[in-house]
């Protein structure tokens, strides 16, 4: 079962339950065209991805066609209100007593036939507020001694930090309110998303196949039934099916059919780990835009080399690719007949990230030489930052691909956009590629061997464990340049090639990780929830509480966007002081695709590719 919840730890309005699966191949230039085959760089996880370990954009970009929310973002970055679904108004608004009413309209079902309804809105509270977590037995997100039975992202966003006890369930079962204690900021997007969480409770129960629809509403009044009343024991079931069960990349005939209930507008029917995910059509979709009924196929192939993957595309073996692209895969696709080739970026941003404590709410402890609770910590990923070699990354990497590349100087906005020279002129991020990087590599060395006397540019002993996602070329070619590039700072980096790498990111055995944030909304808070302390995308231990204070602030409605980066700025700072994080580069948007098919319109945000999937046709 998949919530679609945003990766910034709030409970999102886009969202919807949707699963996600795949199968065999299917020829891609068949007589007749109805088979769309799409290229993903990294394989699929889970049929849920409001877990920190499996909200990735593959995950997400096959949820996204398997499952229809309230509303989405279409390629210009404006929010698309979904009626089909239904409707959300702000019903009261005073500082204090903010309240917005979500309603699903009379007719939407579930792929089991189902009827929607406000009943399948309330379990987002459950995975997103902290204080019914507590409350109803079910565990402290901050606490690591009694961490949450629901394994969430959704914990210490903007919902958890602001909504006023449970949600109110009108009398016809049709609509969900929600009371916040102010005004919020983009409140469209902090609804309670929608979800079949009855079947979640049957499978709890034991259920391996489709219920009745009387049965399923009746689990239904009893999922309401313990949410209202706090059941710690049915809760606590639910919560270890919603963790665990949905966490598999084999589906077939004998995979329980609960799982892969939806009301999107394709349906899971099969998938082979680490190959493809096969989708077909929803017999029962009426919840979101009307497609085409052209495509009666969806194939998601997994591949993680570029040019690879190039080269599927020239064979026929797949009609659409966007993938991390090398000059080399540019080249081939731009020779090629029949192919449309589309450049410039998107929102998805490479960065490198220093760990400084565990995961708050884990029992674990980090002892490495990036540690907060090390008197060195601080200036010794002061020194890593410096002598990180983003610029000759972007040079080398990326524009071969895209001759504008920058090195992103910002973890909040993007080259590009309005406000993004006022702020990263401002932020102190210049400090990390001001001079050479001749000269930022011997100023971090003058600090290494502060700390670490016998350490020199021939002699790194400052010990990095840094984790590699893999298998991915374009993330290979950059570890074969920053590994040597720290070493001159004196520090031994050992870059591990590692698979499943999203489940593995609280692990303390890493000292250091490089991956990409793809946003997937516009929002002032939209990358809180990765630098809250305890925040639910937030997988590197990192708390400071001035920043935590300045990070709230950006969660109330300010008269001006002067106002919002006033605040970004002095977040930024803060960040960048402590040397966290910082941004290497903007993913190159290429896409290339069977010149046969029609209304391919990539998007900035996640996700890119798939958004308006429903107008596709040959």
């Amino acid at each position: 079962m998949k919530l679609r919840f945003s990766a910034r730890g709030v409970v999102a309005s886009t969202a919807a339950a949707a699963l996600v699966v795949g199968g065999f191949m299917m020829p891609a230039h068949g007589a007749a065209r109805s088979t769309v085959v799409i290229h993903e760089t990294n394989a699929f996880t889970s049929l849920n991805t409001a877990t920190p370990d499996t909200n990735l954009t593959t995950n997400t970009d096959i949820g996204y066609m398997t499952g229809m929310g309230f509303n989405y973002y279409d390629d210009k970055k404006t929010l698309v209100a979904n009626p089909v679904l239904g409707s959300y108004k702000i019903v009261k608004n005073s500082p204090k007593d903010f309240r917005v009413q979500w309603t699903v309209n009379k007719g939407p079902v579930w792929s089991d036939g189902t009827p929607i309804d406000g009943r399948d809105m309330l379990l987002g509270h459950v995975l997103a507020s902290s204080e019914y977590s507590k409350a109803a037995g079910l565990g402290d997100p901050a606490d690591d001694k009694n961490p949450p039975a629901f394994n969430s992202i959704s914990y210490g966003g903007t919902y958890d930090s602001h909504i006023v006890g449970l949600p109110v369930l009108s009398a016809d079962n049709m609509s969900v309110t929600l009371q916040f204690d102010q005004p919020i900021p983009n409140w469209e997007l902090f609804g309670p998303g929608i979800s079949p969480a009855y079947t979640v409770l049957e499978i709890a129960n034991g259920k391996k196949g489709l219920q009745s629809v009387a049965d399923n509403n009746a689990a239904k009044d009893a999922v309401v039934k313990a949410i209202q009343g706090k059941d710690k024991a049915t809760l606590t079931k639910m919560a270890k099916v919603w963790n665990d069960a949905y966490n598999i990349q084999t589906i077939d005939s004998s995979t329980n059919p609960l799982l892969l209930v939806s009301n999107g507008a394709y349906l899971v029917k099969s998938a082979v780990k680490d190959q493809s995910v096969t989708l077909t059509p929803n017999p029962k979709y009426n919840s979101g835009p009307k497609t085409t009924g052209a495509i009666d196929t969806v194939v998601f192939r997994f591949i993680a080399d570029g040019t690879a993957a190039a080269q599927a595309l020239a064979n026929g073996e797949i009609d659409l690719y966007q993938g991390q692209a090398t000059a080399d895969a540019v080249t081939q696709l731009k020779a090629m007949k029949g192919v449309t080739v589309l450049g410039g970026t998107n929102a998805c941003y490479e960065h490198i990230d220093l760990r400084t404590n565990a995961v708050q709410g884990s029992k674990d402890v980090y002892k490495g030489v990036f540690a907060d609770t090390s008197a060195n910590g601080r200036l010794l990923r002061q020194a890593f930052l410096l002598a990180f070699p983003r610029q000759e990354i972007v040079d080398k990497i990326i524009k071969p691909v895209n001759a504008n590349a920058v090195v992103v100087g910002s973890t909040f906005v993007m080259p590009g956009q309005s406000n993004y020279s006022t702020i990263s002129n401002q932020n102190g991020y210049n400090k990390y590629s001001n001079g050479t990087q001749e000269d930022r590599t011997a100023q971090a060395l003058r600090i290494v061997q502060k700390i670490y006397p016998k350490a020199s540019a021939t002699n790194p002993v400052v010990p990095v464990r840094l984790m590699q996602p893999s298998p991915n070329a374009r993330r290979a070619a950059e570890a074969a340049l920053f590994v040597p590039a720290l070493a001159k700072a004196g520090f031994k980096v050992d870059s591990v090639p590692t698979t499943g790498w999203s489940g593995k990111r609280a692990n303390v055995e890493w000292d250091a990780m490089f991956y990409a944030w793809c946003p997937s909304a516009v929002t002032q808070t939209g990358t809180n929830d990765n630098f809250l302390t305890g925040g639910g995308n937030n997988s590197m231990g990192w708390s400071n509480a001035t920043l935590d204070a300045t990070l709230r602030k950006l969660e109330n409605v300010y008269p001006s966007s002067a106002s919002v980066d006033r605040l970004i700025v002095q977040a930024e700072r803060i960040i960048s002081d402590q040397a966290w994080t910082a941004g290497i580069f903007q993913h190159p948007a290429v896409t290339a695709y069977n010149s046969n098919l029609k209304n391919i319109k990539p998007a900035p945000l996640t996700p890119n590719l798939v958004w308006n999937f429903w107008e596709w046709s040959y």
